[in-house]
């Protein structure tokens, strides 16, 4: 008996299963792998905000302020040094770890591939590197020569 490749998937392996055979029942997913735009979403959390347009307002806000944080931790020197060292150190690395984690929370909710909050993390990083890094509202020293 001569075997070809294409009988080599009957050889000693199972078939896959059928989906009659699982016991679970699947939610209808919200899930998108592409752009879309519209109200239905779901960011951060399952079912969250849903079809609740007030919800999703409040996800478009919690973007765009996670995003502006983001901005604002990554930018601004919250102490100087000094001769505590040891003490700074920790201090920088606890606002470097706050940082990366509010930083990956904004990362996971454009993951939704909504356009709403795509936009509303685009102009957060925006508006909080205008406040926080452009030196836009820091007063400037002429030279008087």
């Amino acid at each position: 008996m001569e075997l070809f490749a294409s009988d080599l998937h009957n050889v000693g392996i199972p078939p896959p299963p059928t989906p009659t055979d699982f016991s679970h029942h699947h939610r209808p997913s919200i899930f998108h792998t592409s752009f879309f735009w519209g109200t239905h979403a779901q960011v951060l959390f399952s079912c969250w905000p849903g079809h609740n347009k007030t919800m999703y307002g409040v996800a478009l806000v919690l973007v765009f302020s996670l995003s502006v944080i983001v901005e604002c931790l990554y930018h601004w020197e919250f102490v100087k040094p000094g001769p505590n060292r040891i003490g700074l150190g920790l201090f920088k690395t606890g606002i470097h770890t706050i940082r990366a984690g509010l930083s990956y929370l904004v990362m996971l909710a454009v993951m939704s591939f909504n356009g709403g909050i795509f936009l509303a993390a685009v102009l957060g990083h925006a508006l909080g590197f205008l406040l926080f890094a452009s030196r836009l509202f820091t007063k400037f020293r002429m030279n008087s020569s």
